[in-house]
């Protein structure tokens, strides 16, 4: 793929703010805007154009003159807008309370301007680490003859090229320092040029290599990926491999791996949670240790209660609420994922006082009549993928809608309190926009959730209401 060419007449232009892809944004005399790579509001910047279009163009910074106070020095040499920067990271030239304040805005704009709904209180942002956090990952592998080296890491920015990386401050330190011998190893496979992606997910002791190949590996290619996890183990880092010859259904251990080591904690409640390496799980563990007892404070869930745990995974937020007494149904699309969930359930067994049912279920493909069958459940927890949970929202509005044209006192009755967190504030102020205007919730809080330091990617939580009151628990939340 060929690298964009960029224009050859630099211009200044004074930016005004920043876009949700972490671009600043300039407008022109003539009204046209310009999303600039690598500027920050109030810089005066000196820019080259690479795309003109009719209402925009997209550019990249030259020079500053005037560099904003929230600018700091990334902390990655990888970083930045020379040829082969890495693409992984936008935002690491801005401080980092900044990119949170940013993204708070973002959000607010987003649910304001997408579906017309304010929040009635500005949630603080969940914060945890900003470097040495990211525990999952896709790796790009790419043998590259000219070089005769192969590469791995993130792709470069706006290109199809994969990054020439030596470190990667984000990932787990011990991850980091890896990459350069995880380099090698793969250069002395026969099978180098086959393997085109390596998918890790760390805990706090392991990290676990799932290597994509195009074609069966040779007794050699095993030899060394088996040298390279010995060495590492030998260095105090416990590396186990997996291999990918397909689709996820195909992934497997290297060699036997007795304990299986991959599990996350929630400390808050003596919980151990086991995972394989292509479960989803958090990015960042840190965060999730606090998200988890932040959602469930403003979810305030009562013994006598029953509450809904919609897209469950492996239970993060289901096993968690069982420790509350109450009943608790988890739903998710995938048998096999529910029947992880219930084995973590049966692990869990003594710090439950209840326990949860798991229900598999395309969540997607919803109407209002699954939504009625599963009966009436005080609260609601959403945690969908970044399409959202459009389907499971509409089927929502629906049912309340078909049970007031119903004469008398409905048996089912639509959820009192909805906390819903969401990696797309697109897709969450899309269903806002129903939970308000159709559905008659009110949104009593929303506030980001700094999963993703130096990214522009944006996790974040609402919170809604029949009542448009907060529950006594919820208080403790809000800070």
């Amino acid at each position: 793929m060929a690298r964009t060419q960029a224009s050859p007449d630099p211009e200044w232009l004074r930016v005004d703010s920043l876009d949700l892809e972490g671009q600043g944004v300039a407008t022109r005399a003539d009204g046209k805007v310009v999303f600039i790579e690598g500027a920050l509001p109030g810089e005066r910047v000196q820019v080259v154009v690479h795309r003109r279009k009719a209402r925009f163009e997209q550019a990249s910074v030259v020079a500053v003159q005037r560099p904003a106070t929230a600018r700091v020095t990334p902390g990655c040499p990888h970083f930045g807008l020379h040829p082969g920067a890495c693409g992984g990271c936008k935002l690491q030239h801005l401080q980092a309370d900044t990119q949170v304040a940013v993204k708070q805005r973002g959000l607010e704009d987003q649910l304001w301007h997408l579906a017309k709904v304010k929040p009635l209180q500005v949630l603080r942002p969940i914060h945890g680490p900003t470097w040495g956090y990211r525990h999952r990952a896709r790796l790009s592998v790419r043998y590259v003859p000219k070089k005769d080296a192969v590469l791995v890491g993130f792709h470069e920015r706006k290109s199809r090229y994969v990054a020439d990386m030596t470190q990667c401050p984000v990932l787990p330190p011990a991850v980091s320092a890896m990459l350069p011998a995880l380099r090698q190893a793969l250069y002395r496979m026969p099978s180098r040029a086959l393997c085109p992606q390596i998918e890790l997910a760390a805990d706090d002791h392991t990290t676990a290599l799932v290597l994509r190949h195009l074609e069966p590996l040779l007794g050699q290619d095993m030899a060394e990926l088996k040298a390279f996890a010995l060495a590492q183990q030998q260095q105090g880092h416990r590396v186990q491999w997996w291999l990918q010859p397909g689709g996820p259904a195909t992934v497997a251990p290297l060699e036997p791996n007795p304990d299986d080591g991959l599990a996350y904690t929630l400390p808050a409640y003596g919980m151990h949670m086991p995972f394989r390496p292509t479960d989803f799980t958090q990015v960042n563990p840190a965060i999730n240790r606090v998200l988890v007892p932040r959602a469930l404070s403003w979810l305030a869930l009562q013994p006598h209660e029953t509450a809904i745990d919609w897209f469950c995974g492996l239970g993060n937020f289901t096993l968690p609420l069982a420790t509350e007494g109450a009943r608790v149904i988890g739903l998710e699309g995938s048998a096999a994922l529910v029947q992880r969930a219930q084995h973590n359930a049966a692990a869990a067994a003594a710090t439950l006082r209840a326990r949860p049912e798991f229900v598999a279920r395309d969540l997607f493909t919803l109407q209002a009549a699954d939504v009625v069958a599963l009966g009436t459940a005080h609260k609601w927890l959403i945690d969908p993928p970044r399409e959202g949970a459009f389907a499971l929202v509409k089927a929502l509005v629906e049912a309340i809608e078909l049970s007031s044209q119903t004469p008398g006192q409905p048996a089912w009755q639509p959820p009192e309190r909805i906390v819903y967190v969401s990696c797309n504030p697109a897709t969450l102020a899309r269903d806002a926009g129903l939970l308000v205007h159709r559905a008659g919730m009110v949104c009593e809080a929303a506030g980001v959730i700094n999963m993703f330091a130096h990214t522009a990617h944006v996790e974040c939580m609402a919170v809604f209401s029949r009542r448009g009151q907060a529950d006594p628990g919820a208080s403790q939340a809000a800070g």
